[in-house]
């Protein structure tokens, strides 16, 4: 049997493979789970529940709440909200866990549910593999005052409001900033925020209608922010995704600035403040290495790992780390969240600008980015990818022409028969060529029998 919990909690089309009678048993299987330290002293466990605002999120998220409250615990819902608010609450709140319901940059039909643990953290695999497994026994169903309360958590943007603004190093007068909100769940609080810290906003994407979340809008479809930066003269535009874990940017002249650019500039701004913990970022071999030369340079070295927000989290617990992130636009802030934050990440980057008074444009030179290209070859062994002796001897070959200057990395998918090739090099025309060979022999090499 296929394990149930992906990279980011549970995920898939709703009503087909989430439907509100797994939303139900998962959430009563992870009371049992996380809200077992609280029974056991005799009490009703307390968790808290956001959304983005996808129309399904509403009966799964009332699937959700059921379950939860039939198992013994209480729920504060805290309505539409990013996923870092909810994180965020959770500790705030003193809660033991909470449950977030959104499929983050995927299309309206999609959805998920993310359980985190207390403090805000995000679920090892051993606690996600014994929510699978408390799924297959006897559900816990207490009965009269043991039976959990379901109430509205009515400050709940307000406080993360107040969190966010108390993040800021200065205030943002006299920046003008263009808010994408993907439609998602910072349509509300992001604007919000950015205006009570002094920036002049414009707002796109903030109408959510259940239907059009991340729709041609938001961080994976930045065409619509770079001409609302040029059609008002902002200083900036920040792009969210659906629930608001992301940040991308766009200059004013409507370049984009990428995740690892901002976390370039972050981290600079950090050490010269004092902040940055051992002069270290934590980011996944995907990120640019134009990243790591910039880095050098400032005297940061980058701690690397493989591919996901959870695995830059990991590593950022356990060195103590203050700052990491994904070329994506996932940027973790250890001094104030516990996770991704796209509005943290928005003002603490237009933050940059106002104190500095330079342009994006100017701070994203920090770093120059290396033309990257990357093939996903399809219909192949990825098992074999990283032990192919053929394939091993072309990298190789690939490695010692780029030398210092570029770099090679193939990357096994995680949900499909393909593997990513990857090569940086100092121009595309060299980028392209070796990708190009590359793929070619991990296809003739890995390619599966008929």
């Amino acid at each position: 049997m296929s394990r149930l919990f992906g990279t980011d909690g549970v995920r898939g089309l709703a009503n087909g493979l989430l439907t509100a009678e797994l939303a139900l048993s998962l959430a009563q299987a992870a009371a049992v789970v996380l809200g077992h330290d609280r029974m056991a002293e005799g009490q009703r466990p307390r968790a808290v529940i956001a959304r983005d605002p996808r129309a399904s999120g509403e009966f799964i998220g009332a699937a959700v709440e059921a379950g939860l409250a039939s198992a013994g615990v209480d729920v504060y819902d805290a309505g539409v909200l990013p996923t870092p608010a909810l994180a965020f609450l959770i500790a705030d709140l003193g809660a033991d866990f909470g449950v977030m319901i959104s499929a983050s940059h995927n299309p309206a039909p999609d959805n998920g549910i993310k359980f985190f643990a207390r403090g805000g953290q995000k679920l090892d695999d051993e606690i996600e593999d014994a929510i699978e497994a408390q799924r297959e026994r006897e559900i816990f169903r207490p009965v009269g005052v043991g039976v959990g309360r379901i109430q509205r958590f009515a400050d709940a943007e307000d406080r993360y409001v107040v969190h966010l603004l108390s993040t800021l190093p200065n205030r943002l007068d006299g920046v003008r900033v263009v808010l994408d909100c993907a439609n998602g769940a910072a349509s509300g609080c992001s604007p919000e925020v950015f205006k009570s810290a002094g920036a002049e906003v414009i707002v796109i994407g903030a109408e959510p209608d259940g239907l059009n979340i991340n729709d041609g809008v938001g961080s994976t479809h930045l065409g619509q922010l770079q001409a609302a930066v040029l059609r008002h003269g902002a200083d900036l535009g920040i792009a969210h995704d659906g629930d608001a874990d992301r940040c991308l940017a766009v200059d004013h002249e409507g370049a984009v600035v990428d995740g690892d650019q901002i976390m370039a500039i972050l981290a600079v701004a950090l050490k010269n403040a004092g902040r940055l913990k051992d002069d270290v970022l934590v980011a996944t071999v995907m990120s640019n290495l134009g990243l790591k030369i910039a880095l050098r340079a400032a005297g940061i070295s980058i701690r690397e790992t493989a591919v996901g927000d959870r695995y830059v989290l990991e590593a950022m617990r356990e060195g103590g780390f203050t700052l990491g992130g994904e070329q994506s636009g996932h940027v973790i802030f250890a001094d104030h969240a516990t996770t991704g934050d796209g509005v943290l990440t928005g003002l603490q980057l237009a933050a940059q600008l106002a104190r500095t008074g330079r342009s994006l444009k100017e701070l994203a030179t920090v770093m120059t980015k290396l033309p990257q290209l990357m093939i996903n070859v399809k219909g192949v062994d990825k098992h074999r990818a990283q032990t192919d002796e053929g394939v091993g001897a072309a990298v190789a070959l690939a490695q010692l022409e780029l030398g210092q200057s570029g770099r090679v990395l193939l990357r096994p998918s995680g949900t499909e028969a393909l593997v990513r090739v990857m090569v940086e090099a100092g121009d595309m025309v060299t980028a392209t060529r070796i990708c190009e060979d590359l793929a070619a022999v991990v296809e003739s090499r890995l390619a599966l029998q008929s």
